[in-house]
């Protein structure tokens, strides 16, 4: 699906410009994953390439999380979700750059684990995100605001930028009881800035 990932690199640099830098990584018995860097009004954001050369498909009789085993998988090869994933920080404060490795294991999750990832999940890496971060998980946002939604050619579904905001071990103990949109609307009440890669957690008193 070699197309497809060209024509999600041109999407990536309609939107964010050129990157600056990239990065490989490859994981045993996955595809290649990418991480593409771009640098510009102040942050950095951080782009998978390469999760969604495939389409996305659930685990026979159950979902599991990372670093749970998989299901015997029916896979589609054509039908079925596809995304790619952005996370974007404020550098200067932390080595965020380490964040590259994290990030392409959680894009390689759905070949690894048969993990769909979609809006609201919670994703954990089971180490910090970066060098001192506070943070091992993130919460999966809505795509369509910083980079709009790839249609592709029927029947291929469109492909997703998923933004990442990395959670704090309490924020994700929270999200677990109170759902996604609870934590978010705190995040919003308090002015949470979520591209700090130093922050503390939110009152969630």
């Amino acid at each position: 699906m070699s197309d497809v990932l060209d024509l999600v690199e041109a999407r990536l640099r309609t939107a964010l410009g050129e990157p600056d830098a990239r990065a490989a990584v490859t994981f045993l018995g996955t595809d290649r994953i990418e991480v593409l860097r771009f640098v510009g009004d102040g942050v950095v954001r951080y782009a998978s390439l390469g999760m969604s050369a495939h389409p996305m498909t659930d685990p026979a009789g159950s979902a599991p999380g990372l670093g749970a085993p998989p299901s015997v998988v029916f896979a589609d090869p054509v039908a079925g979700p596809r995304a790619e994933l952005v996370i974007t920080l404020r550098p200067g404060r932390a080595d965020i750059d380490k964040v590259l490795r994290p990030l392409a294991v959680l894009a390689a999750s759905p070949q690894v684990e048969g993990v769909v990832v979609a809006p609201g999940a919670s994703l954990d890496t089971g180490e910090p995100l970066w060098p001192g971060a506070g943070f091992t998980s993130v919460l999966v946002a809505a795509s369509g605001g910083l980079v709009e939604d790839l249609e592709l050619d029927a029947p291929l579904d469109p492909v997703r930028f998923l933004p990442l905001l990395p959670m704090t071990p309490n924020e994700a103990a929270w999200k677990r009881v109170h759902g996604a949109e609870a934590l978010q609307e705190r995040w919003l009440a308090q002015g949470t800035d979520l591209r700090d890669p130093l922050r503390g957690g939110a009152d969630l008193s």
